[in-house]
């Protein structure tokens, strides 16, 4: 008799085949109520096959078109069958996965809480923190920081709370959540995705909570680089779209300007000078491609 899966570990694979295979290996095999799917979002190799042969127990989806973060993502919402559904980058690297329980058993202490994610820390160095949760977004400019990002941990953020933004690196969710908020928006492809869906999970009457019983490391940036066009283009005009679809009234317009005239014409200024000239380009095509949007 089949087991019914408590877990589905749902994560996107595009060139990355070495990354993914290390993240495979330090999930277990033989747990019935878990399931690993991997999205294979057209790597230009036939990397699916590979996987699927190495690796039997793993759920291998294959799109013949990079549908992005989202898109990938959606695709393993709709092969999963777990109760609950955790989000992994497939540059993460899991040393305890007993403490998947901890997650689990934060979103079963409140029926409110319909997201949680763990601590995140960096895997280069002394592995310093990257999440610890997120400060709330200012208005207008849009910034916040990820708490702890960059410190060495002590355990001073070992304390579990509500946090207003999931990590898109590692987030686990409830499958009733996802029927009420609905998928991830495709719009955005690549980049505020996470922060996109936490609102509209939040607007549908859940909380998002950081549980730091559960560690998970992040490689970081291996598919798009620290500071690449790719990720410059996506952020310039996403941040713009995050704007559009969250925020209401005239402050909509005021970050508008704040984002086009103060934040875009200081990077292009800046790219420019510096010589840059593959990211100037990348922050106009970003304005231009959302005016057309």
């Amino acid at each position: 008799m089949e087991v019914e899966k408590l877990l589905s570990i749902i994560t996107i694979n595009y060139n990355g085949l070495r990354d993914t295979c290390e993240l495979i290996e330090s999930l277990p095999a033989d747990d019935e109520s878990l399931e690993v799917i991997v999205v294979d979002n057209a790597s230009v190799q036939d990397e699916a096959t590979e996987i699927a042969q190495h690796y039997p127990h793993v759920t291998v989806v294959r799109s013949n078109r990079n549908l992005g973060f989202a898109g990938g993502n959606n695709l393993g919402i709709q092969a999963a069958h777990g109760k609950y559904l955790f989000f992994l980058n497939n540059d993460t690297i899991i040393h305890q996965t007993s403490d998947f329980q901890h997650l689990i058993n934060r979103l079963e202490s409140d029926e409110r809480i319909g997201m949680v994610c763990p601590k995140i820390r960096f895997t280069w160095g002394n592995q310093p923190i990257q999440y610890a949760g997120y400060s709330p977004l200012s208005p207008i400019t849009l910034r916040n920081k990820s708490i702890g990002c960059g410190e060495e941990d002590y355990g001073q953020y070992d304390i579990p709370h509500p946090t207003p933004y999931a990590h898109g690196a590692a987030m686990m969710v409830k499958r009733e959540v996802i029927e009420k908020a609905g998928l991830m928006p495709e719009c955005y492809f690549l980049y505020y995705e996470e922060l996109d869906w936490s609102e509209t999970i939040t607007r549908s009457g859940y909380e998002i909570w950081y549980e730091p019983a559960c560690t998970v490391f992040h490689k970081e940036s291996r598919t798009t680089g620290q500071q690449s066009p790719l990720k410059t283009y996506y952020i310039t005009r996403n941040r713009l779209l995050f704007a559009q679809r969250n925020i209401q009234g005239s402050n909509k317009y005021l970050t508008y300007a704040y984002l086009a005239s103060v934040v875009a014409l200081r990077d292009i200024i800046r790219y420019t000078f510096t010589g840059k000239f593959d990211l100037a380009c990348a922050v106009i095509k970003g304005l231009i491609h959302f005016i057309k949007m």
